[in-house]
């Protein structure tokens, strides 16, 4: 019995037990099979296939073989898998492991400095040894991601908000790191100066991790061979720099090929005022870092999408890299405390990076029907920023917006199972928020020439994408329109841009307690449909320029404590509404805390709140502290590896902070009222006062908030399908949502 990840784990796993899962308000323990300690430590998909199986035995028709997925394949005439393996041990370069796995006749891809881990291939048979070794965490597949899939400045109050401030907020000197298909640096959306050859990009750096993967594929299902330290040199070989006349493509060229990622930069960081339609995006003097980890069909590997997270870890002191969006999803299938991908966005956040992430597209079953349960991976993890969709109807306007139907609903579902066969249900309310995701335009990636024959494969697949009222279609100049949780979240990433580029000092959880701070709840809609309510920009702005710009190197260097003074002196708290398009409205104040808790009050902006610790991670009742190693010599800003442990006993909320969510309506019922119900609790103080705060001690966090019931989610066991949750695309056999028709939302009224 160890202590690892802030939780008592029997062999790697969490070993809460059945009263502690009961008193915690999570789903009651479920009966399960009892699996040995080795076979808890796997992802669903390949517990299903060890313990004594014919998988196990090589059978070729085996459940290893038979599966709808890239991760499994016969080498050498035996079933084989890839898999992420997570490990604790403190080994310089994990070298026993990579040994242990070379001698079982596997190969090692990948070596994730900052998270402890490896990417690798390793026979079936061999799968309960490498899970029964002590130093093994979690395997998970290497499971497929995909694509999740200015009107919009107007609507979401950045219009406004730049004006208020005489345009001096564009998001000037703020990276944003897009992993997605890549983009195209050519465009004049992501360009600087006047339109045309001369424009310069701001895309300053591309990255083509599906190049290295792709590099390595067949090696990687090679018995005995260790790519790790190859795959750190191909790495740094694929950088680009798009500004050298060295690494400008050929005019017959795509960056982009499938056409995602472009418009997903543009709507975070696009200048289009250049042409009519005006499609800028949220921060247009944002610069962008291109990180590729889908391909030309807009799939990928979690392996691939982990590496570029991990790069980006490494790199973004260097980059001035502030913002990850990920617009992409894979499956969450396990609680994200083991959870690979969820571990490298929170390593990120720790960092201090904000991640933030698309919901995910599943708020429908396939025959129509409204399903709760769907959110993706990583926006399963309480650190990240996870962002629905919502339609704007095609109007400025903020009245008429209602969350779209297809954005995933909360809560999470990933899961972890214990060695007494019981099952741990993360249950975390989320999305965080929602913001314009429904028929958005933004860049059209094509070659130089820009002639529908050359547009890219989304475009050219599925023509109505790219019928743009007014667009000219001009070279360097091409739009589209996409609908989905995945153009919902550069909204948001933009937005963050603006607001560092207010308060440098902003750390990530303080960054999404201001905006859930300032949304305003939409008419229509739970805290599992929309969050606290639809992203507010002007107010947004309003409260990141009220607050100190110090507070983050400032937590660094341990010159601020719990309760210290947080607004800029001379500097009281705005008043807590906006007005945009001469509409005013109330902000929500709502903010979420552990995974679900509702907290308010002005006490959450004028004394500093050890939640807003970046290297914190609250959920429930387990509190995580992650400690950061840094480089030597000249790399000593860089982060070099990623720990966490259980926190030590400490405040996590100060005295006089509100809790809006009493236990006598911590409820089932609780999760399902308006978001609008809450709202007013809020603004009526109603409630309780935090006389104590929120205290850890001896480990854990006494109060709990919101009590799911019993068999509620509609969906359960629907993470459990592989390939379901990877609908979050652009694909119409895969479930695409071109954009919400007129009809089908005033059917929905």
């Amino acid at each position: 019995m160890t202590l690892y990840n802030g939780i008592r784990i029997n062999h790697s796993m969490v070993a809460l037990g059945a009263a502690l899962m009961l008193a915690v308000g999570g789903s009651p323990a479920m009966a399960q099979r009892v699996l040995s300690a080795g076979q808890a430590k796997l992802a669903p998909e390949l517990a299903a296939i060890s313990g004594g199986s014919s998988a196990l035995r090589g059978t070729a028709g085996s459940a290893a073989t038979s599966a709808d997925s890239g991760w499994t394949r016969i080498v050498n005439g035996q079933p084989a898998i890839q898999a992420l393996v997570m490990s604790n041990s403190g080994e310089a370069g994990l070298r026993s492991l990579r040994q242990f796995v070379l001698a079982a006749g596997g190969s090692v891809q990948y070596h994730y400095e900052t998270l402890n881990g490896l990417a690798i291939m390793l026979p079936t048979a061999r799968l309960a040894d490498l899970a029964a070794r002590s130093d093994v965490i979690s395997v998970t597949p290497n499971r497929t991601t995909m694509r999740s899939a200015s009107l919009l400045q107007a609507a979401s109050g950045a219009a406004d908000a730049v004006a208020a401030s005489r345009g001096r907020f564009d998001g000037s000197g703020v990276g944003i790191a897009v992993l997605d298909s890549g983009v195209m640096s050519s465009h004049d959306n992501l360009g600087q100066g006047k339109p045309g050859n001369g424009r310069s990009s701001r895309v300053r750096m591309a990255l083509d991790v599906v190049k290295v993967g792709q590099s390595m594929a067949d090696q990687a299902w090679t018995s005995g061979v260790d790519l790790s330290a190859s795959a750190q040199s191909r790495l740094a070989a694929a950088v680009m720099d798009p500004s050298l006349p060295s690494a400008r493509l050929s005019a017959t060229t795509v960056q982009d090929p499938y056409g995602h990622g472009s418009h997903v930069a543009s709507i975070a960081a696009g200048n289009g005022g250049y042409q009519l339609p005006n499609a800028s995006g949220m921060a247009p003097g944002a610069h962008v870092v291109d990180v590729r980890v889908l391909n030309d069909q807009g799939l990928g590997t979690l392996a691939d999408v982990v590496a570029g997270l991990d790069w980006v870890v490494r790199n973004a002191p260097a980059l001035n890299l502030r913002i990850v969006n990920i617009s992409l999803a894979a499956n969450a299938t396990e609680s994200f405390l083991i959870d690979p991908l969820a571990r490298a966005a929170r390593a990120a956040v720790a960092s201090g990076l904000v991640v933030v992430a698309a919901a995910g597209n599943a708020g429908k079953t396939a025959d129509g029907r409204e399903q709760f349960g769907a959110i993706s991976s990583p926006g399963h993890d309480p650190s990240v920023l996870t962002v629905g969709a919502a339609n704007l109807k095609g109007t400025a306007q903020r009245t008429d917006d209602v969350v779209t139907t297809f954005s995933s609903r909360g809560p999470t579902r990933g899961r972890v199972t214990q060695a007494n066969g019981t099952v741990w249900v993360d249950n975390l309310v989320k999305p965080d928020l929602v913001a314009p995701g429904n028929r958005i335009v933004g860049a059209l990636a094509a070659d130089f020439a820009g002639n529908p024959g050359s547009w890219n494969l989304l475009a050219s697949t599925y023509p109505e994408l790219s019928v743009v009222p007014g667009a000219a279609q001009a070279p360097r100049q091409t739009l589209m329109q996409l609908s989905g949780t995945s153009v919902s979240a550069p909204v948001v990433a933009g937005t963050v841009a603006l607001m560092l580029q207010a308060n440098p000092g902003l750390t990530p959880p303080l960054v999404k307690a201001i905006l859930q701070y300032t949304a305003q709840p939409l008419a229509a809609g739970s805290l599992l449909q929309q969050g606290v309510g639809l992203l507010n920009v002007e107010g947004a702005l309003a409260l990141s320029q009220a607050l100190r710009k110090d507070i983050g190197p400032a937590l660094a260097a341990g010159r601020i404590k719990a309760g210290d003074a947080l607004l800029e002196r001379n500097t009281a708290m705005p008043v807590p509404r906006s007005t945009i398009n001469g509409q005013t409205f109330a902000w929500g104040r709502l903010v979420g805390a552990g995974g679900n808790h509702l907290l308010s009050g002005e006490a959450l902006f004028t004394k500093f709140q050890p939640i807003y610790d970046p290297a914190l991670t609250w959920a429930r009742q387990v509190v995580l502290r992650a400690n950061i190693s840094y480089g030597l010599g000249a790399d000593r800003s860089a982060p070099q590896r990623v720990t966490e442990a259980r926190a030590a006993n400490q405040l996590l909320v100060t005295p006089g902070v509100l809790r809006v969510d009493t236990p006598a309506n911590a409820t089932s019922a609780g999760l399902f009222a308006p978001t609008g119900f809450w709202a007013g609790q809020a603004a009526n103080s109603a409630g309780f006062v935090l006389a104590e705060g929120f205290v850890l001690a001896e480990g854990f966090v006494l109060a709990e908030g919101f009590v799911l019931a019993e068999g509620f989610v509609l969906a359960e066991g629907f993470v459990l399908a592989e390939g379901f949750v990877l609908a979050e695309g652009f694909v119409l056999s895969e479930g695409f949502i071109l954009g919400e028709s007129s009809r089908a939302i005033q059917g929905e009224r």
